[in-house]
């Protein structure tokens, strides 16, 4: 990626309301701190979120956006509605922060700052609010909430990283077979997905045996594939850093019969989940539609914390947005809205009655539920 995934109108129109918010809280300025923000707020597509971005949002002028110095000409040809600051590898990102918000004239006046975000470390923290005598308060969540609905822009880069990860997935499963090296089959989901023209995506692919399963964010081994043990895939294509994940369960050489029920009504309780997919529905309404399909068939006793979680940018090591996951959970009051988009899961393992796992990316559009992934949901035999 070369190039601002962005309009110049579409920035504008996000700096502007994340300003509207701010005014709301009587704030005169906010620093932004968390990778995905920074990337929303400025179209910076790089891979040099490793050390500590800080923007800073005053409610009049341009935006500063600090970092080191290295990264000049990328910011400079890429950044067009921030202006950028340096700092040396002498210096910290907030020793610069601090200066430029005495430049702006803000020293003791209202300023935000994102205090929950793996983005800002503790001691970054302190040191910028010891240099900069503000009147500092929390204002994690904000840019976060913004991001949940997706512009037109936004979802024409979902629907293409959909396309990414079924280029993915179908590469990966035609490898799968007893005997296939696991290496083998992660190299052939990668290349396929970069030689599509997919970037990087912000975690995995998670390709393992089932005797692994429950190592939840480990991928592939050393190892082969075996007649018998089922292979899971969760991966996602991306596209200038939105995600459209979807995830399989593939059966090696042969399928057992309670495995083939398993999988029917999970296909039934993946379509609950769709269909409550509304505008105005409440989370946790969405997830007890998932869960009234489970215990109709008689598994009212298996637990599940969610069905799903929002999903769109991602920044590595992750693809849900942040070091937080914004699930579908029986407790949790988000409101749908038309433009959200979402990684639904269907999580049948461990049954004692069968096994079955089918996940895609669902985008609530005008027109409705529309799922971005079409690998197809099975059950999948190699």
């Amino acid at each position: 990626m070369d190039r601002n995934p962005f309009s110049e109108a579409e920035i504008d129109g996000r700096l502007a309301k994340l300003r509207n918010l701010l005014g709301q809280r009587n704030l005169d300025a906010a620093v932004i701190a968390s990778p995905e923000n920074v990337f929303y707020l400025t179209g910076l597509d790089h891979w040099g979120y490793f050390t500590p971005h800080l923007l800073v949002v005053p409610q009049e002028g341009k935006p500063v956006l600090v970092t080191r110095a290295n990264e000049r000409w990328t910011i400079e040809k890429r950044v067009k509605a921030a202006e950028f600051r340096s700092h040396s590898d002498s210096e910290t990102a907030a020793d610069v922060a601090a200066q430029v918000l005495a430049d702006l004239g803000l020293l003791s006046k209202q300023v935000g700052l994102e205090y929950w975000t793996a983005g800002l470390s503790h001691g970054l923290a302190l040191t910028l609010q010891s240099k900069a005598d503000a009147k500092w308060s929390d204002v994690s969540g904000l840019v976060d909430k913004m991001r949940r609905v997706k512009s037109a822009e936004e979802q024409v880069l979902m629907r293409r990283a959909g396309k990414m990860s079924d280029v993915a997935a179908s590469a990966a499963i035609a490898e799968i077979s007893d005997g296939a090296s696991e290496q083998e089959v992660a190299a052939q989901c990668m290349s396929a997905m970069f030689r599509a023209g997919g970037h990087v995506p912000g975690f995995g692919p998670f390709i393992r045996p089932a005797a692994r399963l429950r190592e939840t964010h480990t991928t592939w081994g050393d190892g082969v594939y075996r007649k018998g043990e089922p292979v899971f895939i969760e991966l996602s294509g991306c596209i200038s850093r939105y995600h459209a994940p979807l995830g399989r369960l593939i059966h090696v050489g042969q399928i057992k019969d309670e495995d083939i029920a398993m999988a029917q009504v999970n296909a039934k309780a993946f379509d609950a989940v769709v269909d409550a997919l509304r505008p105005g529905a409440i989370a946790r309404e969405v997830f007890a539609a998932w869960r009234a399909v489970v215990d109709d068939a008689g598994l009212s006793d298996y637990y599940r914390h969610h069905c799903g979680y929002l999903i769109g940018v991602g920044q590595p090591p992750s693809w849900t947005g942040g070091n937080s996951v914004i699930g579908l959970r029986p407790d949790s009051d988000i409101v749908i809205e038309t433009g959200m988009s979402f990684h639904i899961l269907s999580w049948l393992m461990g049954t004692g009655r069968g096994d079955d796992f089918v996940s895609n990316t669902v985008l609530l559009g005008d027109g409705g539920a529309e799922l971005l992934t079409a690998t197809p949901a099975g059950p999948i035999v190699r």
